[in-house]
């Protein structure tokens, strides 16, 4: 939320009889690397053995508290800005299943890792009203987090959201995630289709999130300048994505 991380602890769930420890050992240089990348330090952690491995971590950092960024703030005449394309949830589901060839992910996997710290940094110089990360609500339910904070309507422009290669086409070919149905439920009686998008185009705005990007609102008269500072620093999918309208109620529309 606008914070400096510090520290980081290893929370590790993992199947030791099942699965060799060598892939323990590459998971945790995996998450040591990132916590160096982003200049904090691995202050130790836990581990259990579980059916299924899973891998976190805890992390403490800090933050002005004048600084903070919340998702409560978003006003009338912001622009939104997106910094990640969408569509990993069907993505790596579609290579579980073998539906997607691992070359074809492992092709996006550097962009996907890669942290928001660049992002947050260039963002926190201009006039940021409202932020969120965009994880396992998928854009439409953390943008109607964005619409909620405040009370007003979010104006999404579908054909302005990036999304990954192969996105939309795994979900042409019967993929899902289980998290869609969810996220279309919690979102129910808060958005509309506008514009005309088929059912699969539609999966996509709930599909949810691994290391997503950042959603920011700003005023709309810095958001052409902030989109082009976030290229200069290697934020290279960063668009602008959406507007803020006034509204009695919370709500989104797919323009």
């Amino acid at each position: 939320m606008g914070g400096k991380p510090l520290t980081a602890l290893n929370l590790v769930m993992f199947p030791s009889k099942k699965l060799d420890m060598g892939l323990l050992k590459d998971i945790l240089k995996g998450g040591a690397d990132k916590v160096r990348e982003a200049e904090a330090s691995m202050a130790g952690g836990h581990s259990v053995d579980d059916n299924e491995p899973k891998y976190g971590l805890a992390v403490t950092g800090s933050v002005h508290p004048e600084r903070i960024l919340t998702n409560c703030g978003s006003q009338v005449g912001d622009a939104l800005i997106l910094t990640k394309p969408l569509g990993t949830g069907v993505l790596f589901n579609a290579n579980r299943s073998g539906k997607l060839a691992y070359p074809e992910l492992e092709a996006i996997l550097p962009e996907i890792a890669a942290l928001n710290r660049r992002a947050m940094e260039v963002a926190l110089k201009f006039d940021v009203h409202a932020c969120t990360d965009v994880t396992g609500f998928g854009i439409l339910g953390h943008t109607l987090e964005l619409a909620q904070g405040n009370d007003v309507r979010i104006d999404l422009i579908y054909d302005q959201l990036p999304f990954y290669p192969n996105a939309l086409r795994m979900y042409q070919k019967g993929e899902t995630t289980g998290s869609n149905r969810a996220n279309r439920k919690m979102a129910e009686g808060f958005w509309e289709m506008v514009v005309n998008k088929s059912a699969e185009e539609q999966a996509l705005l709930f599909d949810p999130q691994t290391s997503g990007g950042l959603l920011l609102a700003i005023p709309d008269s810095r958001a052409t300048d902030l989109v082009l500072a976030l290229k200069k620093e290697g934020v290279a999918a960063s668009i602008k994505v959406g507007e803020v309208v006034a509204s009695d109620k919370p709500f989104i529309r797919l323009v």
